[in-house]
């Protein structure tokens, strides 16, 4: 991808990683537009994503906090591990007094990036969705599946209302047959419906006459959002972690 202000971001797609090879110089005027572009690369990255920018030239210190930004977004999801790597000192230095380096590790190549990364387990199911009415009914019932095998039936209720959500907005908005992704990384349940319309998901303010939608979702997740996806569509996402026990059952 080729930036109007400068920018060059190429992936590298790796059996170990996704890396995002970047040129140019970052500006404060390509600052949202290095942003988006490696967290756009994120949505398909299956391992991790690592941002190389030995050739990228960086004059405002202040700007190192674009890693910092991508980190913290990427924790939630995809939820997969993020790493910079360069090898010139004053990269190294200002990730260092910008405190970049407490959120993003820094390493010298890629197959240092590569050896260092934590690696939870991670276990992903997908399902492509018919564009129909049924659709929801399939998605939940493969919800309900799913979480059986991976033993998380705490998920299931809210994981069947995030799904039911998600899959209808897809076939009330889009022409678009609805890509179900279900991932369990350490006890973290993500959830992403993929489709082919760029339009962004939008949390509307009040109520709609088809239901609470996109705020039913956002009430029940610890995180959720919207991101565009390589292929040149979109992917929603939402974020589980586990119940807290009542202090009632923490006590017996």
């Amino acid at each position: 991808m080729t930036g109007e202000n400068g920018l060059h971001l190429v992936p590298d797609y790796r059996a170990e990683s996704t890396v995002v090879i970047l040129t140019g110089a970052l500006t404060a005027a390509n600052y949202a537009e290095l942003r988006d572009g490696v967290l756009e690369v994120a949505t398909d990255a299956p391992v991790s994503v690592i941002a190389d920018i030995r050739g990228l030239g960086i004059d405002d210190i202040t700007l190192m906090s674009v890693f910092t930004s991508i980190a913290v977004r990427i924790v939630d999801w995809p939820g997969i591990p993020f790493a910079v790597v360069t090898e010139h000192p004053d990269h190294v230095a200002r990730m260092a007094r910008q405190a970049a380096d407490w959120f993003v590790p820094v390493h010298a190549d890629v197959p240092a990036a590569e050896q260092a990364r934590d690696r939870p387990p991670r276990r992903r199911a997908l399902q492509l969705l018919a564009a129909s009415p049924d659709a929801s009914a399939v998605a939940r019932a493969f919800v309900g599946r799913v979480c059986e095998q991976w033993n998380v039936r705490e998920h299931v209720d809210d994981a069947r209302v995030i799904v039911t959500e998600l899959v209808e907005n897809t076939i009330r908005h889009t022409a678009s047959h609805p890509r179900l992704r279900l991932e369990l990384c350490r006890d973290t349940f993500i959830i992403s419906v993929a489709d082919d319309d760029p339009h962004e998901a939008v949390l509307l303010e009040l109520p709609t006459k088809d239901g609470l939608g996109l705020r039913l979702v956002a009430q029940t997740t610890r995180a959720w959002g919207c991101r565009r996806s390589c292929a040149g569509g979109k992917v929603v996402w939402a974020v589980l972690l586990p119940r807290r026990p009542r202090q009632r059952d923490a006590a017996e």
